[in-house]
């Protein structure tokens, strides 16, 4: 068995995912998991709908690249930045959902307060400024906001989340495109009955 290979199986598993689901391009985005001290990343400039374990980058945390026939992600320094900065965190997605990025190009607020499963499994989004891609500033300005929630909107960008484990950083992603597309809907139908501050307290309550 080679190197982490359960570990680089499940990052190339739930990459494919993203793009089953249409959350990201065959180009676009990245996951990863933290194993002790190393991150384990999906690499760049391959097909990632299609992306196997052997494609499936190893770095330690001081960024050396351990898997030198591969291509750390260009963003390898943002996942290294909110690895550090949270020591609870040992998954994070980064994807392009098209719902949720126009909400992060616009400005406007995914409404986690609509339906009790957003606010239970998502809180409230954070917002990280536009920086520019692969680089140390923007890996900074995620971390800093990987602080106030485990949902990311990259202004311009796209989104980040976080997990304790894949599966729980995947399902944040997956469940922040559908409440952008809720958002949106109830938007344009109007009269939309959002939760009180009693129903979220008692929410947030709920998984303390």
């Amino acid at each position: 068995m080679t190197l982490f290979e359960k570990e680089r199986r499940e990052v190339a598993k739930f990459m494919r995912r993203l793009c089953e689901q249409k959350l990201t391009t065959s180009s676009g985005g990245n996951v990863s998991v933290r194993t002790g001290d190393n991150i384990l990343i999906t690499a760049s400039q391959m097909d990632k709908a299609n992306i196997t374990a052997g494609q499936v980058g190893i770095f330690s945390l001081n960024g050396k690249n351990l898997t030198p026939a591969l291509k750390i992600s260009m963003e390898s320094k943002m996942h290294i930045a909110i690895y550090m900065k949270r020591p609870d965190v040992n998954a994070i997605v980064h994807a392009h959902p098209v719902f949720a990025t126009s909400f992060a190009i616009t400005g406007k607020e995914i409404k986690t307060n609509l339906a009790g499963e957003a606010r239970a499994v998502l809180g409230v989004p954070a917002v990280a400024h536009y920086a520019l891609m692969g680089t140390q500033k923007l890996a900074d300005i995620a971390a800093e906001a990987s602080i106030k929630s485990n949902c990311i909107l990259l202004e311009n960008h796209g989104a980040i989340t976080l997990g304790k484990n894949l599966l729980q950083a995947y399902d944040r992603m997956e469940l922040l495109e559908v409440t952008a597309r809720l958002t949106l809907i109830t938007s344009l139908l109007g009269k939309a009955k959002e939760l009180t501050e009693t129903e979220l307290f008692a929410i947030d309550k709920l998984f303390e």
